[in-house]
């Protein structure tokens, strides 16, 4: 998995819903190897109530740790201040779009607003926050890499929207179907795979690379412990496909294995 090296070419990373789950693991896997990025900034809508992240940025002094309320328009603005103040010249290298709810509901139980409160974390946010961060990616991917124009990666500017192989329509059939009949989480995150191959249409004259990816099935909150893969299994994986994208991976749908998953 040599991906994962390209990490230290990234100048930042930024990882939303880092408190908990994988967006810890994310940030813990990213501050303790050996391919640690220049700085990672964390997001968490109630930091102050995080003591494993807060642990985390005691340790490793490139943790930095910013409040975000993905569902705030406000508290995503004034984050992108603070992450501003931090990148300086330089930009954000590397936005990972990882927070995330499942809001449970089958026919019998759905109703518009368990459907609106995930489509808004799950779908709405991760574009209010691509497009807020938006000046700060360009500004990374104008400097990139010497020697690397034209090329895409986490090396100049990239956006990874996690995800989930349930949001496949063309999965969703047969058994994944009868077991998982979540209409709130599988509809948003179908409607994030669109936002991120409609912002992959408009961030490619910029260069910056964006791009949907599956996490798989893990032990966390939300997949519970039936879970067949552990956070460090999954984050080793993800970490190493985010680490080798190039410019064929741009507006693409991957497994965290790499290989290509159907819409």
């Amino acid at each position: 998995m040599s991906g994962v090296m390209n990490f230290k070419k990234c100048g930042s990373v930024l990882v939303t819903g880092a408190s908990r789950g994988l967006g810890l693991q994310i940030v813990e896997s990213l501050a303790s190897g050996a391919f640690s990025p220049g700085k990672i900034i964390a997001t968490a809508r109630n930091p102050g109530g995080a003591q494993e992240l807060q642990m985390l940025a005691d340790k490793h002094p490139n943790v930095h740790i910013i409040t975000m309320d993905v569902v705030s328009q406000s508290s995503i603005e004034k984050a992108v201040e603070e992450v501003d103040h931090l990148v300086h010249e330089e930009g954000l290298a590397c936005l990972i779009n990882n927070a995330g709810v499942n809001v449970v509901a089958n026919l019998d139980t759905v109703n518009a607003e368990k459907m609106i409160e995930n489509f808004h974390v799950n779908s709405v946010s991760p574009l209010m926050i691509t497009k807020a961060f938006l000046p700060l990616l360009k500004r990374a991917a104008s400097r990139g890499e010497p020697g690397s124009t034209g090329r895409m990666g986490i090396h100049k500017a990239a956006v990874i929207n996690m995800s989930s192989l349930l949001g496949s329509v063309e999965l969703n059939w047969g058994d994944r179907a009868n077991t998982f009949k979540w209409y709130p989480y599988r509809t948003s995150k179908s409607a994030l795979n669109m936002v991120t191959r409609c912002l992959a249409i408009d961030l490619e004259p910029d260069g910056i690379l964006c791009m949907a990816l599956h996490p798989g099935w893990v032990r966390t909150d939300m997949g519970g412990p039936q879970a067949p893969l552990s956070p460090e299994e999954s984050v080793s994986s993800i970490l190493s496909v985010i680490g080798g994208l190039k410019e064929t991976d741009h507006g693409s749908f991957l497994h965290y294995t790499g290989e290509p998953l159907p819409w």
